[in-house]
């Protein structure tokens, strides 16, 4: 059996689950997030947790019994915590701006770029050089977390670009020049 899908999900107070067929519903004091699972893998409620069982010890029915566990916790701590990312720009002139609910980026362009966020995403910007994207459903974060750092991805040669916060980047070494007189 799968050890991340045999653990059982504890549901903290304030959270409501609704449990429909293969469609579930969590609804919490950030917001509600509704997803549908697949039909072979049963998701029912047992007091104040939920647990998760496949019908078959199938290939596919094994990959898809932690898959789903783990969609479903993080349902419940997108509603009750919810999810953030942080990016940071980097380089001389490169920096960052909301318009309205709109981000505006100079990121060594001729031209200014704006970036609409996702149904459900707030975007921050502290500083000039700091963006916090925060929603409640993991997968739209890190979807525009990826969005905004793919306009001007991290140079490996200058180090100038979009990156996450805490992300390592590896600077290459740049050519070298021939020597003079050298034949």
């Amino acid at each position: 059996m799968s050890r991340i899908g045999r653990l059982p999900i504890k549901i903290p107070k304030g959270v409501k689950v609704d449990i429909n067929g293969n469609e579930v519903t969590v609804t919490g004091p950030k917001g509600s997030l509704k997803q549908v699972f697949h039909p072979g893998i049963k998701i029912s409620l047992q007091g104040d947790s939920l647990v998760v069982s496949r019908n078959s010890d199938e290939r596919e029915y094994r990959a898809l019994h932690g898959l789903t566990r783990s969609l479903l916790a993080n349902m419940v701590t997108g509603v009750t915590q919810g999810y953030q990312k942080e990016l940071e720009v980097v380089g001389v002139g490169y920096r960052a701006q909301m318009n309205g609910n709109k981000l505006s980026l100079r990121a060594g362009f001729s031209h200014q770029i704006d970036v609409d966020p996702l149904p459900g995403i707030t975007l921050n910007v502290d500083g000039t050089n700091k963006i916090k994207v925060s929603g409640i459903d993991k997968q739209v974060v890190g979807q525009m977390a990826a969005l905004i750092r793919s306009i001007k991805p991290v140079d490996s040669f200058k180090g100038k670009g979009i990156k996450y916060t805490g992300e390592v980047i590896h600077l290459k070494a740049g050519k070298t020049g021939k020597a003079i007189g050298a034949k």
